[in-house]
């Protein structure tokens, strides 16, 4: 369509246009790279114009003028989410935060709430229909249009026509500025990028093939995308697209194809990147744009199965607080997508939600997992919201965990010279048990190394992996599971008692190099729970005592030939040259998985019913798969 046909009494100069804007007018400005940067420029070159005010939830354009005294004097800007370009004016109070949830914003114009005078966006050129696209800016700009009085467009022949919801009529629209500039681009610059590898690889092991996933706002949860890239069909439902979903598309890594809501789409709201971002997702039919009252809605997004939201924050408390909007007084983002997509995952059948940080702030001289957030911090996300926190040194799980677990959890994924210090204010506010020891204050990413996987008979998959600290609770759950036989086999008495203080003793701080404790873990029910566990103890310097029990229902299953295998390779590593292991001389099962590996093992007998076996790693033999095991 020729709107210079169509409409010829609509087209003004930008100049002209703005013209409209009274002075105390309350105007809507598109969001962030979709923003008619040639409309903001003349309505503030227009000095006739007073007391505007402006409401935006991202903001660009405005930031090459905030430092003009007489601008703030025309000018107050009520923003939903402060952008990096606005930080410094939001620290300095020359602009408003209006701190809501994404999904809420539309309902705030459409109530009447925050009323709309005028309305300043940009769009695409119509086609033959008369339908201009909203491009890279559907979100909150919809509901901007359809509540202000006046809608002013500026025309951009840059502008994108993006697929989904987010068409305008024509005549809809009262003015229209023809201008072709480039769009406001966005490039995430991250400042360590061995942090987001490492961060990123704690995160891909929480994502399972064929999830479907929402990444928020930041730097850090687009950079968590690089290493999603051994994944399968991958499905999107999120509020931003930015330039890290595109190598994970072409490598049709993002398929959508297992999505539950809309299967084949990429569902999203906004769109923020450069130039290639926007023309990739010009006429992409991949791409289903929807404004954010549909987007974030968490009953919309609980209807995506085995939804997993992944976003930010800037610190993270004791009991899994979280805070994302502010640093102490000062306001620093915005409460944006994090809680409704929170909501929504939990809601989602096999969903959860990430909450990924690096451990320290400041050049590592401060903590952001601390005893308590910041005098003035906000609580965007509570206690209850939170499922995973992901620092570049772990996986803290917290969902279903009292404070106790909470403390030990997070107390392990910071940073090493942190721990000690806030196991210390843990004890004092009585949140852990007084003699709790401190986690390991060595980098424990070689662990990582560590951790396996196993397909037991029975079909099922046994995840393996070192016994931290926070699995105390998992640990003694585990022994009270047993059978007394079991037990009896394992300690040579009969135990009725597995306390924090036996737990304290054996397990709690664990060196990881002279001593080993490795467990097995099966999916039951939407969590994990241990089902064996093998351990070597120093006894000399070139040998090593070892240990397995495994629950009654798991055994005959591999699961300690297995085990014996893992803990020889991590004592060879820590220079180990032999085991030996001290068994009840009728437990013949366990000789058995003992003399099958080893077969030269030399035997001594103890008291009559004890048997010691030494065990030469030189001597280990891999046996056929086995018919029967422990």
């Amino acid at each position: 369509m020729d709107l210079y046909e169509y409409c010829p009494e609509k087209i003004r100069t930008a100049e002209k246009a703005v013209s409209n804007i009274k002075s105390g007018s309350r105007v809507f400005i598109g969001t962030g790279c979709g923003e008619p940067q040639c409309l903001i420029k003349a309505m503030v070159n227009d000095k006739s114009l007073q007391d505007i005010m402006v409401y935006q939830m991202l903001s660009s354009t405005f930031s090459q003028f905030i430092e003009d005294e007489s601008f703030l004097r025309r000018f107050s800007l009520k923003l939903f989410f402060i952008s990096s370009s606005m930080r410094k004016a939001a620290f300095e109070g020359k602009i408003d935060y209006i701190p809501t949830y994404l999904s809420q914003i539309p309902r705030l114009f459409y109530s009447g709430q925050i009323g709309l005078d005028i309305a300043l966006v940009q769009v695409s050129p119509p086609d033959r229909f008369g339908y201009c696209s909203l491009g890279v800016s559907v979100d909150i700009t919809r509901a901007g249009m359809y509540n202000a009085k006046l809608v002013i467009a500026q025309v951009n022949p840059k502008m994108p026509n993006t697929r989904g919801d987010s068409s305008v009529h024509v005549d809809e629209i009262d003015y229209f500025v023809l201008h072709e500039e480039p769009l406001v681009e966005s490039l995430p610059s991250i400042k360590d990028n061995e942090i987001a590898k490492r961060i990123g690889h704690y995160v891909s092991q929480l994502v399972d093939d064929g999830v479907t996933l929402q990444i928020g706002f930041g730097h850090l949860p687009n950079a968590i995308l690089q290493h999603l890239d051994n994944k399968k069909n991958l499905g999107i439902h999120t509020q931003l697209i930015t330039d890290s979903f595109i190598p994970l598309i072409e490598k049709k890594i993002i398929t959508n194809k297992k999505k539950t809501l809309i299967p084949g789409r990429i569902v999203a709201s906004l769109c923020m990147g450069s130039e290639k971002l926007y023309n990739y997702v010009d006429n992409n039919p991949i791409f289903y744009f929807r404004s954010s009252e549909y987007v974030n809605d968490p009953t919309i997004i609980a209807r995506n199965d085995n939804l997993i939201s992944i976003s930010s924050a800037l610190e993270v408390d004791l009991t899994g607080q979280v805070c994302t909007d502010s640093m102490g007084h000062l306001f620093y983002s915005g409460i944006g997508d994090q809680v409704d997509f929170l909501r929504g995952s939990a809601m989602s059948k096999g969903g959860f939600a990430i909450i990924a940080l690096p451990s320290t702030a400041q050049n590592g001289e401060v903590s952001r997992i601390v005893p308590h957030l910041s005098e003035g911090a906000g609580v965007a996300t509570t206690r209850g919201d939170v499922s995973f926190i992901v620092t570049e040194y772990g996986i803290a799980e917290l969902q279903g965990k009292g404070i106790y677990q909470r403390v030990m959890e997070l107390a392990q994924i910071a940073h090493p010279k942190f721990r000690e210090e806030l196991i210390k204010v843990a004890r004092k506010r009585h949140y852990i048990f007084s003699d709790q020891l401190p986690p390991s204050q060595d980098d424990l990413l070689f662990l990582e190394n560590y951790k396996s996987t196993l397909r037991l008979r029975n079909g099922k998959i046994a995840e393996f992996r070192p016994l931290f600290p926070s699995d105390e609770f998992a640990y003694r759950n585990f022994f009270y599971s047993l059978q007394e036989k079991t037990i009896y086999y394992r300690f040579f008495y009969r135990i009725k008692l597995f306390s924090h203080e036996v737990v304290q003793k054996q397990w709690a701080s664990v060196d990881y190099r002279k001593n080993m404790s490795i467990i097995a873990l099966i999916q039951n029910r939407g969590h994990k729970e241990i089902i064996a566990i093998g351990s070597y103890m120093m006894e000399s310097d070139d040998r090593a005592e070892v240990a397995f029990v495994v629950r009654e229902d798991y055994q005959s299953m591999g699961i300690a030939s297995y085990l014996i295998k893992v803990l020889e390779n991590i004592a060879k590593e820590n220079n180990y040259k032999e085991f030996s292991a001290t068994v009840l001389r009728e437990n013949w099962t366990m000789i058995h998985v003992f003399r099958k590996r080893y077969p030269n093992a030399e035997t001594s007998l103890i008291n009559g019913s004890e048997i010691t076996l030494f065990m030469d790693f030189d001597d280990a033999i891999e046996p056929p798969e086995p018919k029967t095991d422990e």
